[in-house]
């Protein structure tokens, strides 16, 4: 018993030495900052992504990027371009530093506290497949709202279930639709899951040839071209792959046009759209996660070693 009491808390102990918080400070950084700049096209991409055509949709539609940024500046501005802009800056700020925090936190572990010891992929895709997880059950809410933020408001929706931020926001969705309505797209979302840890592994995979093609230590800081090259790989890769689930999400997520399920959406997808419904907005989606994530991780990448050195 005594055995048994010491070895859980030396494991107790030993998880607990493996948790940075600079991890989280540096992804956060990195996520706000990507947000910043990109935040005009996520919001194309969610306003193309629940156009399925339905004649009841009383907002407006988008021939192409480009007429889009036309339409939504002429009618609201620049201003318009970053509506849900806050919502977006928190959610992708939070869910990029819990990520980066509980991934390292997990690795960590998996090294055995030995930071040049080299993992497999399948380790990578595991560890990286946790912290997808845990990431977006903390943070699901902030994107249900922030979906909501970036859409239109039309005469459909009505006044009180209008928003005003991501606190109005947040208050109001649970009031009116409870903790189902906190997790809208949650199912989904666990199944995007798998696009973080494809890029993941792609991007820890193409760090670890890289190092051992140069023979330099796997913990070694890199050029920021270098980073850039293995990040806009690694997302576009991932982007491609996993995109269907975002625009699954986004239509669970509108209040504008009512879907009863994940299966019920692929289906009315698939009826009315084919597969070019499932793409809707990839465009304008790889244009911005692709800059954004090479941000996100050179920021990330600098800023963790920065604050893990002092």
């Amino acid at each position: 018993m005594e055995r048994n009491s010491h070895f859980t808390s030396s494991s107790f102990r030993s998880l607990l030495s493996g948790i940075r918080y600079q991890h989280l400070v540096a992804g956060l950084c990195g996520g706000v900052a990507s947000t910043l700049v990109t935040h005009p096209f996520d919001l194309i991409k969610l306003r193309f992504a629940v156009q399925d055509g339905a004649v009841t949709d009383q907002r407006p539609k988008y021939q192409g990027l480009t007429h889009a940024f036309r339409t939504i500046y002429r009618q609201d501005g620049i201003l318009g371009l970053y509506r849900g802009s806050s919502a977006n800056v928190v959610g992708a700020g939070l869910s990029w530093g819990f990520y980066f925090f509980f991934y390292n936190a997990f690795k960590f572990q998996a090294q055995d506290g030995n930071l040049k010891r080299q993992l497999s992929p399948l380790m990578h895709m595991l560890l990286a497949s946790c912290a997808g997880v845990l990431t977006l059950s903390l943070t699901n809410p902030i994107w249900v709202i922030k979906t909501r933020l970036c859409l239109p408001d039309t005469e459909s929706v009505p006044s009180h279930m209008r928003y005003k931020g991501l606190r109005d926001g947040l208050w109001k969705l649970y009031k009116y639709e409870g903790i189902r309505g906190l997790y809208k797209g949650y199912i989904p979302g666990l199944v995007g899951t798998s696009h973080g840890t494809i890029q993941f592994v792609v991007y820890e995979e193409l760090k670890k040839t890289y190092c051992n093609y140069q023979s330099i230590p796997i913990t070694a800081q890199l050029g920021p071209l270098t980073y850039i090259a293995m990040a806009a790989t690694s997302k576009a890769v991932a982007a491609s792959v996993t995109y269907p689930y975002q625009v699954i999400r986004a239509r669970l997520q509108d209040q504008e046009q009512k879907y009863s399920g994940v299966i019920s959406t692929i289906k009315r997808t698939w009826r009315n759209e084919g597969y070019k419904g499932f793409y809707k907005g990839l465009k304008p989606n790889l244009i911005k996660v692709v800059p954004a994530t090479c941000i996100t991780f050179v920021v990330y990448e600098y800023m963790s070693k920065l604050l893990l050195q002092q």
